[in-house]
């Protein structure tokens, strides 16, 4: 099974998965993928063409924000936060090991005003600590 850890009723975020993973995803409810990983980061990870064209065939959204390391751009915060918020349904999330999604998406939801001890306990709840991503 893979490992898609919930974070809210409408994000889970996940390590890396392939384009065998997106009917799970579908079956799982998710309306909307989002990849954070830059292509070629790793040899053995499936392109985002590879993930978008299984996606398109599930009946599910797309979206590709690729974040070379940590801290994103604000860009790429604000991107993330829109997607999200955009999404017809629940959204999952991707990159190499769900890092990278979770501190955008917190760090979109912190500028939005939503509580920092709030978003370190679902960070920690679903086995990311967000103390680096919202720190001050």
């Amino acid at each position: 099974m893979t490992d898609f850890r919930r974070v809210t009723d409408h994000l889970a975020v996940s390590p890396q998965i392939t384009p065998a993973d997106v009917a799970e995803a579908k079956a799982r409810g998710f309306t909307t993928l989002i990849n954070n990983r830059p292509d070629g980061e790793a040899p053995d990870q499936p392109t985002s063409a590879q993930i978008e064209q299984a996606a398109r065939e599930a009946g599910l959204a797309y979206i590709h924000i690729p974040v070379r390391g940590l801290p994103p751009t604000p860009e790429q915060v604000e991107q993330t936060r829109a997607a999200i918020e955009g999404s017809e349904g629940p959204v999952l999330a991707f990159c190499r090991t769900g890092t990278r999604c979770i501190n955008l998406w917190s760090m979109g939801e912190r500028q939005a005003g939503r509580d920092r001890d709030e978003l370190l306990k679902l960070g920690a709840d679903a086995g990311y600590d967000l103390s680096g991503a919202l720190a001050g």
